[in-house]
């Protein structure tokens, strides 16, 4: 193992370690946004009590997720700085939106809303908290954008060794953004609504009140919407990797040699005769190409070398992420069916959203390593392979020092942040406030 390898696993757990809490801030922002608007047309106290509730979590993931936002930055100046000063001019524009417009929104418009309990108009607190919401997916956005470009890279030229960009529109409407952002946001909120039906689940099975049942319907119907979103964009994603990226799409299906009515593999030895040319081209006798054939072509076209990701990861990343993806969906629909035209919700139930929780975890987290994994050895496809973009003069004790010192870090905060969670879903709702004199004689006195 050289510094190479370690830099790469330093990369890699960072940032899967890091995603864990992007999609739960996304999706839970806007549940918490969308109990707070139910608060506000209904006036019934439960949504706000479920708004402060659901609001509590969602600042303990935030805040976990902007810290390890942060220590995951200070690789590409440690680890990748040949990475970082080939994309330097075309990342530039995208990451700085994403902080100066996006963050900033996201932030400002949090900090209102936490102190602006009782001192806004209750309009604009729910205002605050939108805002907030719009700005984690557009956060999202630009960041999805920025690795969109390195799987397809679009709007630049090279100078100097240096990418340089070309057109800002381009690299922002890039087709396998278009198709990543919604894919990537939906699966958030999958997350999230697996996150609530656990945390309901555990309430449930501990009281009958009518708001846990509530709130676990929501985000039932938040989950199996999400859900279809997903769906239709990972078809759209299996084209694009059909014209974009034929290497990733040949790994992901076991397929070594370029096939006519290529099969999809559903396991090794199980596979679905033609289904594979179909989805990535909507033709049963389209040829697919093999990654073994793939590799005489890029041998051909960029000279000596192995093309080939990590087969086996690719391969069970992507069937990883189905099987737990469809399981999370399919429970939230079985779940909507049999609560139907209000009938409580069975015992077996609960305890399975809160057995389920890990599911949507596990789902994104493969879908994750299918992503990056199945684009190596290019960190940008085409122009920049991984072993180029790591910092020269790095040594193998140097990254295994920074990967332990981030491993206990990191360590220490999942430590942390299991335990704010857990204490805060163990302790419940907030007891609702006592109606003060004055709101009892005249209400809008409120606000």
């Amino acid at each position: 193992m050289d510094a190479l390898d370690l830099a790469r696993w330093q990369f890699g757990v960072t940032t899967v370690y890091h995603f864990l809490f992007v999609p739960l801030t996304i999706g839970l922002g806007v549940f918490v946004a969308g109990l707070q608007t139910a608060w506000h047309r209904t006036g019934k106290e439960h949504y706000l009590r479920l708004t402060k509730f659901f609001g509590k979590l969602f600042l303990i993931n935030f805040a976990m997720g902007v810290v390890t936002g942060i220590v995951q930055e200070f690789q590409f100046g440690m680890n990748w700085s040949e990475y970082s000063t080939f994309v330097g001019d075309v990342f530039g524009a995208p990451l700085a939106m994403e902080a100066l417009l996006a963050f900033f929104m996201e932030s400002t418009f949090l900090g209102l809303w936490i102190f602006g309990w009782d001192r806004l108009p209750k309009r604009v607190h729910l205002a605050c908290i939108w805002a907030a919401a719009i700005g984690s997916n557009l956060s999202a956005y630009f960041i999805l954008a920025a690795n969109a470009w390195m799987k397809h890279p679009v709007g630049y030229e090279v100078v100097d060794g240096k990418a340089r960009m070309t057109d800002l529109w381009a690299v922002l409407t890039n087709s396998t953004a278009l198709a990543q952002v919604p894919h990537v946001i939906g699966s958030a909120f999958v997350v999230a609504g697996g996150f609530v039906l656990a945390v309901c689940g555990y309430w449930l099975l501990r009281t009958r009140a009518d708001m846990w049942r509530g709130a676990a319907r929501a985000a039932l119907v938040m989950t199996a919407i999400a859900g279809a979103v997903v769906a239709g964009t990972g078809d759209t994603s299996a084209k694009l990797l059909y014209e974009q990226q034929p290497m990733k799409l040949a790994s992901a299906e076991g397929l070594e040699r370029d096939t006519a009515g290529a099969a999809f593999s559903v396991a090794p030895g199980i596979e679905i005769p033609k289904v594979l040319s179909f989805l990535s081209t909507n033709d049963f006798d389209a040829t697919v190409q093999g990654t073994e054939d793939l590799q005489a072509r890029f041998e051909k076209e960029f000279g000596p070398g192995d093309y080939r990701p990590n087969q086996t990861i690719v391969f069970w990343s992507f069937r990883v992420m189905i099987v737990f993806g469809l399981a999370t969906v399919g429970l939230s629909v079985l779940a909507l069916w049999l609560t139907r035209r209000r009938r409580p919700m069975p015992r077996w139930l609960s305890r399975l959203f809160v057995l389920a929780l890990p599911a949507p975890l596990i789902a994104v987290t493969a879908g994750w390593l299918l992503s990056e994994m199945g684009r190596q050895p290019w960190v940008v496809a085409g122009e920049l392979l991984t072993a180029a973009g790591v910092s020269p003069g790095v040594s193998l004790t140097e990254v295994a020092i920074s990967l332990t010192i981030f491993t206990l870090l990191y360590g220490s905060l999942a430590v942390a942040e299991v335990v704010l969670l857990t204490r805060h879903v163990r302790k419940g709702l907030d007891e609702p406030e006592p109606v003060r004199a004055a709101e009892k004689l005249e209400p809008s006195l409120m606000y």
